[in-house]
């Protein structure tokens, strides 16, 4: 068994926008948006075990093991294949939960990435894609691992070319409920579709932006403030909010200018997840 740990990134997305087309029979929401990847995010590191236990050493406080979705991934992963060796795992915690981020179904897309290649089980990213989705609607993004134009529930991913700005990143003090999101009556659900090629990112919107700031008065003031600076928008359902800089200077200027407090951190629009680059390494 490796000696070692082998550590690889679980970057943040963004939702560049996102609109709310319609609603399945299923309850399900049927969205269009632009999911980008940002050079921030937390890290996973995997070594094998021979026990056949899935361990997570650094749980995350509220959030009980079994329910995290680090370890429901590799369990699953491990369930499919019949494999019989286990895993140790640590995680390096950077991303907040309930921001909009996407920081556990990037952990999730992680996980199954790296054990695939840990674990030596040779699965296609389609195979891994349809184990993903199976844990959260955002999870195969992650593991195609390029900037994509989604429909559906998030998962028909289609690659697209876009710009790729500095972004300053506030998380506003608060963890907002996806799930209590998308089932709030007054959500818009009716913005009409478009296609692939008639994309103007700076003409699309956020359907989950006004209910978010009506209900949280925290993402209401933070979006204010950051408005006087920069092009600002909620990413996913909130809470944190996404201001768009041509150069890294000008982002750090305005988040030096932040209220006293406010958590925030400055990234940069990435094309593809650097975990791709990561995996190859690997012999």
């Amino acid at each position: 068994m490796t000696t070692s740990f082998q550590r690889f990134s679980s970057v943040a997305k963004i939702n560049r926008f996102l609109h709310i087309t319609g609603q399945r029979e299923s309850g399900y929401h049927e969205l269009q948006t632009v999911f980008q990847f940002l050079d921030f995010g937390d890290f996973l590191e995997f070594k094998k075990n021979s026990t056949g236990e899935i361990n997570l050493l650094t749980p995350i406080p509220g959030v009980d093991n079994d329910n995290n979705l680090i370890v429901k991934a590799a369990k699953s992963l491990q369930q499919h294949s019949n494999c019989t060796v286990g895993v140790d795992i640590k995680l390096d915690k950077n991303l907040p939960m309930g921001g909009g981020l996407g920081g556990g179904s990037s952990n999730a897309a992680t996980t199954l990435l790296a054990l695939n290649k840990i674990w030596q089980l040779n699965y296609t990213t389609d195979t891994l894609a349809a184990l993903g989705v199976k844990l959260g609607a955002d999870v195969p993004v992650f593991v195609r691992g390029f900037t994509a134009f989604a429909e559906g529930i998030g998962e028909h991913l289609t690659p697209v070319d876009i710009d790729a700005p500095w972004f300053l990143v506030t998380i506003p003090d608060c963890s907002i409920s996806t799930a209590a999101i998308f089932a709030a009556k007054d959500l818009p659900r009716n913005t009409a579709k478009m296609t692939i090629e008639n994309i103007n990112i700076a003409a699309c919107h956020n359907d989950c932006e006004n209910l978010v700031i009506k209900l949280y008065p925290e993402v209401a003031k933070m979006m204010a403030w950051l408005l006087e600076y920069a092009p600002s928008r909620l990413t996913g359902t909130g809470a944190c909010i996404f201001s768009s800089f041509e150069d890294k200077q000008s982002a750090l200027t305005v988040q030096s200018k932040l209220p006293d407090g406010v958590k925030s951190f400055v990234a940069k629009g990435l094309a593809q997840s650097p975990i791709l680059a990561e995996l190859k390494q690997i012999a």
